[in-house]
């Protein structure tokens, strides 16, 4: 990530699951892709996290978490260093992102407490993903953070290092949601509220449904909490 980052513009990291996302194994997989320019969705939000910091100077993505902390009803798990949330205009039905509580702009400014906290709260989210429909939940994932490359030395107050889950499991193991004729042609909808998902989620339990044995501790949820 860090020689990809001294050459391309953005590097972006994603992970599919499931063969339901195109996978042709079962396993989730993850990929890396760099290019030489600033591909329209991080661009797009490039633009608008700048505009507000240049506003009000604080990272928008930070004052929103302060915000779901506060409300909680959108809250799916914390710890001390993450949040994982439902946002509010969220398109798939359990869509979710993972934010820092302290500002961080690049994976690669995580401290080691950070990055262990984080792989925490990734596998407890996860779990409940699984046990949410009894199976292998299939997500497209992904990280977005400042850009690099020719922009590495530019000011990124701006920007807050975040993660992307979105499942396409709509009622069952079997039934996805459909982005068909008004969502394709004019506004995505809402099959549940983001209040509703969060929570469902939340109520999960942290133990895996079939591999309870790989669940956490409550030493190692403690100890980050």
């Amino acid at each position: 990530m860090i020689e990809l980052g001294k050459t391309w513009t953005w590097v972006q990291i994603f992970e599919n699951r499931g063969t339901i996302m195109g996978c042709s194994n079962p396993h989730p997989h993850c990929q890396i892709w760099a290019s030489s320019f600033m591909p329209s969705e991080p661009d797009r939000k490039d633009k608008n996290l700048r505009e507000y910091f240049s506003k009000h100077k604080r990272p928008l993505l930070i004052d929103y978490v302060t915000r779901e902390l506060e409300k909680k009803e959108r809250i799916v798990i914390e710890n001390r260093d993450w949040v994982v949330l439902v946002p509010f205009w969220a398109v798939w039905p359990y869509e979710t992102m993972l934010l820092p509580k302290t500002q961080i702009s690049r994976i690669q400014d995580l401290t080691e407490s950070q990055r262990e906290s984080l792989a925490v709260i990734m596998k407890r989210l996860c779990i409940k993903y699984d046990n949410l429909f009894l199976c292998s939940f299939p997500y497209s994932m992904g990280w977005h953070g400042a850009p690099t490359g020719t922009r590495i030395n530019d000011d990124r107050s701006h920007w807050t290092f975040h993660g992307m889950y979105l499942p396409p499991l709509l009622r069952s193991a079997t039934i996805k949601k459909h982005m068909v004729g008004y969502e394709l042609l004019a506004q995505s909808q809402r099959d549940l509220t983001a209040e509703q998902a969060a929570e469902k989620l939340r109520n999960l339990p942290d133990a895996h449904y079939r591999h309870p044995e790989t669940s956490l501790t409550s030493e190692e949820l403690n100890k980050y909490n």
